[in-house]
């Protein structure tokens, strides 16, 4: 069977966009901005303003549109209109100090400074002050480099009234978002990175080539994180308003989610094994990932099961048998949890007032770095008051101080354009968190000006005299540059520099020399913002990611914390399937602040052991989720003998807090003891023979956890490291008991 190419090419766009957030927020802010400049245009002849009037008219309205469309996104119409009541305020705010010292350079630059810092500081209030504060500033800027007066603000507010009124109007009609169509869609994504997984995993096991290995591995792990990704994502939206279809629950649909994600782990888990066995089954195991990744899952149980069955009878005899066996056992189980997946269909209920979403919705999104930094400490504590400062405040002071010093820099190089400076410098801090996220952004701007310049000087000669190619390629610019901007921040600054061409080409201003001093201004303002982010409060992206690190074992101490109360049926009752999605949000902000540590950038700051240790706590979380999955219904050797397994939970517990605590790389590895303690409690006290312990999912879970847990523990060469002292087989098992944390009990 294959797959149609139209739905194989549709499959690939829901995979690599889900829930369609990017396409959506292109054509939003297209449409949003298009239909704005005609709609100021008619008021601006309509109320018989002068040519400067209708350019200022058309400008205003158009920062407008591709903010309004950003800002609402998210919820109903209430909701939204709730919001854009005050984008007119907001621009009011800064738009009345910019006229009032428009007048008076020294006072309007002095102001400026303020009124960055400001549009910083008032983000702790709430997502919708992201925008209000950069509305402030926008108006700010265009009164005071405009030489508005307060008899030209009346006309800029309607404006503004007037483009706010009408994205609004689009928001809630045309560019609406349907919550159960979005939730529908990224569960579609979730099922396409997952079928996207076992063709990797097809790939892995049909390699005949080892030079090809390493990098097939790296595919498998890749995409691996990316379903971690679309389940996060389907997560946050199964918790908006009217986002579920009727007659399914968020945490009937987080359940399937969670099982889905565990059994996809495991497909591929098991396909390591079966490879590093080098068993001729796994050509076998190839081909049933081959059929699940061209969604004949009929075809896949079928041989599944033959699969299966030749493991059984291959036994022990055969190399790989064991492994071949969770290989099968997995995909069985993958068909029909796939199949129960919801379809876009009639919006249910909203969402029951108890469920509580593991992580939210940021404009349609999942959070950036900065919701991982926001407890970080700044470097320099002791001498630098300003770094004891809140995360929120430390930005403010940043981009205060970077706007002042981008001022006076880029005065020199123009006295009329160096607001390109202030805007380069003012951008850094916004969407990032650590100092070397600031200096990847900043490199992007100037990469992006820089390649944006170059295609400009062409793009201009090829719509020069052409009113309409002129507009088209603005519209293009603009949707490729915000369809494009969570890819590559570079490549949004290229189309904004092509659109900023076509703008001045119309104007009849274009030129390569000012092209030129953008670029030069650019670069000045990124290197202002990049020396105040390393000096001034400089938060060190090392920190955060042992900041996101801790956060991940704290996790997932909560969740071996809240199985050894299940275990040892103690009174209370967790949502496991909850606490596991939660262990994959701190998964995401662990690798999200650790992306800059593991991409060479200019030379290269990436560290092979940084990229183990981020392997391994990613196998953290996937044997976390693997006992989530197993608590919702312990048996087997746990049910009948607990004490060992509720021990084993306390002990890797108080493991993973002490490792959190230590410092990476101490010269005495962390967690010994409790690791020590689990070691007895798991494999001395807990009566399993080898195949209950592997068939016993609890069992296998924590073993695992302890393994990876070990590894991490250890700070020098694999052959130096030493194992966990623990009791000799011929210490009475009295005192294995107290040295695991056991009851002491009679012999049974």
């Amino acid at each position: 069977m294959v797959l149609p190419r139209g739905r194989e090419i549709r499959d690939r766009v829901l995979a690599s966009d889900p829930g369609l957030s990017r396409l959506r927020s292109a054509v939003s802010v297209t449409v949003s901005l298009g239909s704005v400049l005609g709609v100021e245009y008619l008021l601006a002849r309509l109320t018989g303003a002068a040519p400067t009037g209708v350019l200022t008219g058309m400008m205003v309205g158009a920062i407008v549109a591709m903010m309004g469309s950003m800002a609402l996104v998210q919820g109903g119409a209430w909701a939204k209109a709730k919001t854009a009541v005050f984008f007119p305020v907001a621009f009011g705010a800064g738009m009345v100090p910019g006229a009032a010292v428009s007048a008076r350079p020294s006072l309007m630059l002095a102001g400026f400074v303020v009124v960055m810092f400001l549009a910083v500081f008032v983000r702790r209030f709430g997502p919708a002050f992201f925008f209000y504060g950069f509305m402030a500033w926008i108006g700010y800027f265009f009164a005071s480099f405009l030489h508005a007066t307060m008899a030209t603000l009346p006309s800029m507010l309607l404006a503004i009234v007037v483009a706010t009124a009408w994205v609004l109007l689009l928001s809630v009609t045309l560019l609406r978002t349907n919550a159960t169509r979005t939730l529908g869609q990224v569960v579609h994504a979730f099922d396409a990175r997952g079928r996207a997984l076992t063709r990797a995993c097809a790939d892995l096991l049909a390699n005949r080539d080892p030079r090809h290995e390493a990098r097939l591995r790296k595919r498998v792990q890749a995409r691996q994180a990316r379903i971690a990704e679309a389940a996060l994502m389907v997560e946050a939206w199964s918790a908006q308003p009217g986002a579920l279809p009727e007659g399914l629950s968020a945490a009937r649909l987080r359940r399937t989610m969670v099982e889905a994600h565990h059994l996809l782990d495991q497909l591929a888990t098991a396909a390591y094994a079966l490879l590093s066995s080098g068993s001729g089954l796994s050509v076998l195991a190839a081909e049933v990932a081959d059929r699940l990744a061209r969604g004949d899952d009929r075809g896949a149980a079928e041989v599944a099961y033959r699969f299966a069955g030749l493991a059984e009878r291959a036994g022990g005899t055969t190399g790989g048998w064991w492994p071949a066996r969770h290989f099968a056992t997995a995909a069985l189980d993958l068909v029909p949890v796939l199949a129960r997946a919801p379809k876009p269909g009639p919006a249910g209920a909203e969402p029951v007032d108890d469920f509580e979403p593991a992580v939210g919705l940021a404009f349609g999104n999942l959070p950036g770095s900065a919701a991982a930094a926001g407890d970080v400490p700044a470097r320099h504590t002791r001498w630098n008051p300003l770094s004891r400062l809140d995360f929120t405040t430390r930005q403010a002071v940043q981009g205060a101080l970077a706007g002042a010093l981008a001022i006076l820099v880029g005065k020199e190089l123009s006295d009329t354009r160096y607001y390109w400076a202030v805007l380069a410098a003012f951008i850094m801090f916004t969407g990032t968190a650590t100092r070397t996220e600031t200096f990847i952004k900043g490199f992007n701007r100037v990469l992006g000006t820089l390649l944006g310049l170059l295609a400009s000087i062409g793009m201009a000669e090829l719509t020069a005299g052409s009113t309409a190619a002129v507009l088209a390629t603005i519209c293009a610019c603009m949707f490729f540059g915000f369809y494009l901007i969570r890819i590559s921040y570079a490549c949004m600054i290229f189309f904004l520099t092509i659109m900023l061409g076509q703008l001045y080409s119309a104007l009849n201003e274009f030129s390569a020399g000012l092209l030129v001093l953008r670029l030069e201004e650019t670069a000045a303002g990124a290197a202002v913002g990049l020396l105040v982010a390393l000096v001034v409060t400089p938060l060190s992206t090392r920190d955060t990611v042992r900041q996101a690190r801790d956060n991940l074992l704290g996790a997932l101490g909560e969740l071996l914390s809240a199985a050894a109360t299940r275990l040892g049926r103690a009174p209370g009752e967790s949502d496991f399937d909850a606490l596991a999605r939660t262990l994959d949000h701190r998964l995401y902000q662990l690798a999200l602040v650790a992306r800059p540590l593991t991409r060479p950038v200019l030379g290269g700051t990436t560290s092979p052991r940084l990229r183990h240790r981020l392997s391994l706590y990613a196998a953290l979380a996937t044997h976390g989720r693997a006992l989530a999955v197993a608590m919702r219904s312990p048996a087997g050797t746990c049910a009948r003998h607990p004490d060992g397994p509720v021990a084993a939970c306390t002990a890797l517990a108080t493991a993973v807090e002490e490792l959190s605590e230590g410092e990476p790389g101490a010269a005495r590895p962390a967690a010994a003891d409790p690791l020590a303690r689990a070691d007895v409690a798991l494999f001395a006290y807990t009566p399993a023979a080898a195949g209950d312990r592997a068939t016993d999912p609890v069992l296998r879970a924590l073993t695992h956890v302890y393994h990876v847990l070990r590894d991490l523990t250890a700070t020098g060469p694999p052959e130096l490291r030493r194992a966990p002292s623990l009791p000799a087989p011929t210490v009475p098992r009295l005192y294995r008991q107290v040295r695991a944390g056991l009851p002491v009990t009679p012999d049974r």
